[in-house]
């Protein structure tokens, strides 16, 4: 790849369901000539597309990879597997207008998806013999469902930017009938392998297939950190996340349009922040890959292109405010036991119950004879942690019940008191505080509420510690001026 000055950047899932839209924001808009180019694309499926390929994100309703998983015939998944090239079908008749693009595009999602059928068929097969296990298999079928969605989407985007007249080049990362073995830096350094930069805009799969398997670690966030390593292994001047949405100082919906304010700026602290709160600006790991990288982070609207987002990288505030409120429904886990006093390897035991039902924690409490983890999951998968504790310690009272936690966030809140007057809020607003927690890291305060307080909660700390904040005003007036 030449390699010059230059973005790479990630379009999500949402955004490329309205990717004619872009056309004339984000891809062209009043670019001409080599402005159009020294831009990295990196895509997400269709919007929907890979809830049907793998499961629904959300609701957890099960698509191809589940059904084949579970199928005692071969009906269920051979019908969401028709399904998926339907609703493929569906999105790109959305997107091109030129009869020979739409054929392209027919045969590009015919041929992947009866690839795929024939090898889930052969896979079938295979293990119908006592030799072999399904199970063995199932995270590489995991991930070569996962790249249907994302090359389709690429060779799409392709296709139509083809037509509006930019030189771009549909980058294939997901190893399609590719017979050799690469890392993730080998797969990125291949694709890109004779790009130039000044003429071509190169539009790349969100999935990579490598040695390290991305969804073994990062299931569905693994774009962003085909994304981020992209960003890093070209030097890139910055990384960019388009989303349909600002990075705003609470949701709208929940404060009002008019007392939320764009971040505008933030680092790497607060994004970190906001993922362990189910909020991510970008994966953790992603993050972490760019600012080892010192590349910057930047998360635009990409239907509002004259703006310039919000920047993220790794400097502090000159001015302590808060930046943003944010809440979250979870589950508490209780463990009592009166002999825990003074003994060690009860936080290690507990951990190891949540590790093995991979559960995600948001946060920790613990006194003498008392520990509770704050935790994002299904109640019913917590109730499973809470059996195998009970049977680890027979004389151990564990509790579970559901709760939600939210969390006032900014890149310094040293001297701000945001404990005291976010309690002072949440008393006016008639909140009830089940817990609160605060760090020596000053980056967050978390307030532990009833899971039916949780908006109204972030409405009332909002208010307190943002909207009505005369230093947090000011600080948001200088942003906008520099």
């Amino acid at each position: 790849m030449t390699i010059a000055e230059h973005t790479v950047e990630k379009i999500g899932g949402t955004s490329m369901s309205r990717v004619r839209e872009l056309l004339d924001t984000l891809f062209i808009g009043d670019r001409t000539g080599e402005a159009l180019y020294h831009r990295v694309f990196v895509v997400s499926a269709f919007g929907g597309i890979t809830n049907l390929l793998l499961e629904h994100k959300k609701s957890g309703t099960p698509g191809v990879y589940a059904l084949f998983a579970n199928a005692d015939d071969d009906h269920g998944w051979l019908d969401a597997l028709t399904e998926v090239g339907r609703a493929m079908g569906k999105a790109h008749h959305g997107v091109l207008e030129h009869a020979g693009d739409l054929n392209m595009a027919d045969e590009f999602v015919r041929e992947r998806i009866e690839g795929a059928r024939s090898c889930l068929f052969d896979l079938q097969r295979l293990c119908s013999y006592g030799h072999f296990r399904l199970s063995d298999h199932m995270l590489v079928i995991r991930e070569l469902l996962s790249g249907l969605g994302e090359a389709h989407s690429a060779f799409v985007t392709t296709l139509l930017l083809q037509r509006a007249g930019v030189n771009a080049r549909f980058i294939d990362l997901s190893g399609w009938r590719d017979d050799t073995e690469h890392s993730l830096s080998e797969r990125i350094a291949s694709g890109l392998e004779g790009v130039d930069l000044a003429s071509e805009m190169p539009i790349v799969t969100g999935y990579a297939q490598c040695t390290e398997g991305l969804m073994r670690e990062f299931d569905r966030g693994y774009s962003e950190v085909t994304f981020a390593n992209i960003a890093a292994q070209t030097s890139a001047r910055e990384a960019i996340i388009h989303k349909e949405f600002h990075l705003s100082s609470a949701d709208p919906n929940l404060v009002g349009e008019d007392a939320v304010r764009k971040l505008g700026h933030t680092n790497y602290d607060v994004a970190d922040q906001l993922s362990n709160m189910g909020m991510e600006a970008i994966h953790p790991k992603a993050a972490k890959t760019l600012r080892q990288a010192d590349v910057a982070l930047r998360v635009t609207n990409a239907f509002d292109p004259g703006d310039p987002g919000t920047l993220i990288d790794d400097q502090p505030t000159e001015t302590p405010d808060v930046e943003i409120v944010t809440g979250l429904k979870v589950v508490a886990l209780e463990l009592f036991e009166q002999d825990m006093v003074g003994v060690k390897g009860y936080d290690a035991a507990i951990l190891e119950a949540l590790r093995r039902h991979n559960v995600w924690i948001i946060s920790k409490t613990s006194n003498a004879n008392t520990i509770t983890h704050y935790i994002h999951a299904s109640l019913k998968a917590v109730r499973r942690v809470a059996r195998d504790l009970e049977e680890h310690y027979p004389a151990a009272k564990v509790n579970v019940r559901t709760l939600s936690i939210v969390s006032a966030i900014g890149r310094d809140l040293t001297g701000l008191r945001v404990l005291s007057r976010g309690l002072n809020a949440l008393e006016d607003a008639g909140v009830s505080v089940i817990a609160a927690h605060q760090t020596p890291r000053n980056v967050d305060v978390q307030f532990v509420l009833g899971s039916q307080d949780m908006d109204k909660g972030v409405a009332a700390l909002h208010h307190a510690l943002i909207a009505a904040d005369p230093s947090a005003a000011g600080a948001a007036t200088a942003r906008k001026a520099a």
